[in-house]
């Protein structure tokens, strides 16, 4: 990776912090533990599409890592990573499918939280816990689908920025 290259996945990193803390201002609870909007998701979709898998990757566990220090504790950064780890490769499987950065999202939201249920069912040693799946599936749907439009609309403007400063 370039210099140019590794200074921009240094202000998505930046940025994706900068949405993880207003996310964990922002009061959005259903009923449902464990659900959030997955606004720092922003930037690792951005990351995924405008470098390498390899980069969104490094930018997904750096994220879930600082923000779980700085704005969480240790099982908040192990169902971020448990997520975070499901719902990347499985963006990584639709990304190669060559579809749009929404209906990547979408699926990054629903394994997100797939992968959020599995950690604990493990952690907590109950099946019991799969019940919460369905209406987090949904969730995950909507603001995936919402972070999936961002990322649209967003990205254009990153892609440029990176063109110019190649020049």
């Amino acid at each position: 990776m370039n210099s140019r290259k590794t200074a921009f996945m240094g202000l998505l990193l930046s940025f994706a912090l900068i949405l993880s803390y207003v996310e964990s201002l922002i009061p959005f609870a259903f009923g449902i533990p464990g659900m959030k909007l997955g606004l720092p998701n922003l930037a690792v979709v951005m990351a995924l599409y405008l470098f390498s898998p390899i980069a969104a990757l490094l930018l997904n566990c750096l994220r879930i890592l600082l923000a779980g220090f700085l704005f969480g504790n240790l099982f908040s950064i192990l169902y971020a990573l448990a997520g975070g780890l499901v719902s990347f490769f499985a963006m990584c499987c639709v990304k190669a499918l060559k579809v749009r950065p929404l209906i990547t999202s979408i699926v990054g939201g629903i394994c997100h939280n797939l992968g959020q249920i599995l950690a604990a069912i493990f952690i907590v040693k109950t099946i019991q816990i799969a019940w919460y799946f369905p209406p987090l599936a949904i969730s995950g749907a909507v603001t995936g689908a919402l972070i999936g439009i961002l990322t649209e609309r967003v990205m254009p403007y990153f892609k440029r920025v990176l063109v110019e400063t190649q020049t």
